[in-house]
């Protein structure tokens, strides 16, 4: 049982990989303290969009994690029904010629022996689909696996089912560890908490939480916008996005990317993605970051040039090199675990993480294979 000042783990971070990590880290048995120097959701997970995506994935190590994280998140829809606003609402692809149409075409063959279920949708079917949908895109793909929830209510649903001492508004200030080097707890400003085990969820912090433990994780953050509509009539029924979007995501470039990504809600509005740029902390709104989102958007669905933006924000996305987050041991300190850097996968890949996490914390053997997503990848750069 957790106490103010003890408990079995700590997780710093109360986004929502921090909340799956205190959920799954509970239902093992432990004693849970989030700990987190802003709100519940008050990073990454507040500016997030709510994607749990396989489409955006090549095969590999990240949609072996989705894939996991997918099925996960299916059965916490069941345990924490409505108050989510989960929605398997599949994702579609698509292509504006047929040199487009074919590259998504070989993609999603990929994607199908891995596990993914992907339909093509030819031009003249696209608008069955969405009819709103310019009719000059050749074709696409249609993803039923893709879904969509409200990121921020996901974190703290999952906190409250975890049944975790919340801590908001106090930052770490220094990772407490024992004579081997062995974690012991954190400090924040209002005092010890002790520990055996420290979670770093704290996502485009993450690399300064690290550092407080004499340790190395290079995550940057990345910023990006959203546009959000007035309440409109269901105009966008999937995840709808360009072909351009699978690349931006994977490129490790810092210059300013724009892919149009249009999605609807349960409660009306219209969400506009997404760009990416690495600019550091700096939130400064960028009208041709705006205007470049409004123009592929109404690309895709004309009807959108007559609805009002009534509101814009922006969020960092926790960066890492090799595009894969860190998940596991901190190598060269005992009971320090990393859980971050997914980028802008956190808030669809969270579930697989904390369940993970809390395997490894338990001594129980991990879901799948997390040796890609080892925090010791990073050693040798540091």
């Amino acid at each position: 049982m957790s106490t103010r000042n003890s408990s079995d783990v700590i997780v710093v971070g109360a986004g929502v990989v921090g909340a799956a990590c205190a959920y799954y880290a509970a239902r093992s048995g432990l004693s849970v303290t989030v700990i987190d120097r802003g709100p519940v959701a008050g990073g990454t997970t507040g500016a997030g969009e709510g994607n749990l995506l396989v489409s955006d994935k090549a095969p590999g190590p990240e949609l072996d994690l989705a894939l996991l994280s997918t099925r996960l998140w299916r059965e916490l829809a069941e345990e924490l029904p409505a108050r989510i606003e989960f929605e398997a609402k599949g994702g579609l692809v698509v292509a504006s010629d047929d040199s487009g149409t074919a590259a998504l075409r070989d993609f999603a063959a990929a994607q199908t022996k891995a596990g993914v279920r992907a339909d093509e949708v030819s031009a003249a079917l696209l608008r069955e689909l969405e009819p709103h949908l310019s009719p000059a895109l050749a074709g696409g793909f249609h993803y039923p696996q893709d879904a969509q929830v409200q990121p921020a209510l996901a974190a703290a649903h999952l906190l409250r089912a975890s049944g975790a001492l919340v801590r908001t508004g106090e930052e770490v200030t220094v990772i407490l560890t024992g004579p081997g080097g062995e974690v012991r707890g954190v400090r924040t400003p209002a005092g010890d908490v002790h520990a055996p085990y420290v979670v770093n969820a704290a996502g485009t912090w993450g690399g300064e939480l690290a550092r407080l433990a004499d340790s190395f994780l290079p995550v940057l953050p990345r910023r990006g916008f959203v546009l959000v509509t007035e309440p409109l009539p269901r105009v966008v029924r999937h995840k709808v996005y360009a072909a351009d979007y699978v690349a931006d995501v994977a490129s490790g470039s810092a210059a300013l990317q724009t892919s149009a990504v249009v999605e609807g809600t349960p409660a009306g509005p219209v969400l506009i993605g997404a760009s990416r740029e690495r600019v550091g902390f700096d939130r400064s709104l960028s009208v041709e970051v705006l205007r470049r989102l409004a123009e592929g958007a109404t690309a895709l669905f004309p009807v959108l040039a007559k609805a009002r933006v009534i509101r814009t924000y922006a969020g960092f996305r926790p960066y890492l090199p090799d595009h894969l987050p860190a998940i596991g041991a901190d190598p060269g300190v005992p009971g320090l675990l990393h859980a971050c850097g997914h980028e802008g996968a956190g808030i669809g890949l969270a579930p697989a993480t904390g369940l993970i996490v809390a395997r490894l914390m338990t001594g129980e053997r991990p879901p799948m294979d997390i040796r890609p997503f080892l925090p010791g990848r990073f050693t040798s750069a540091a």
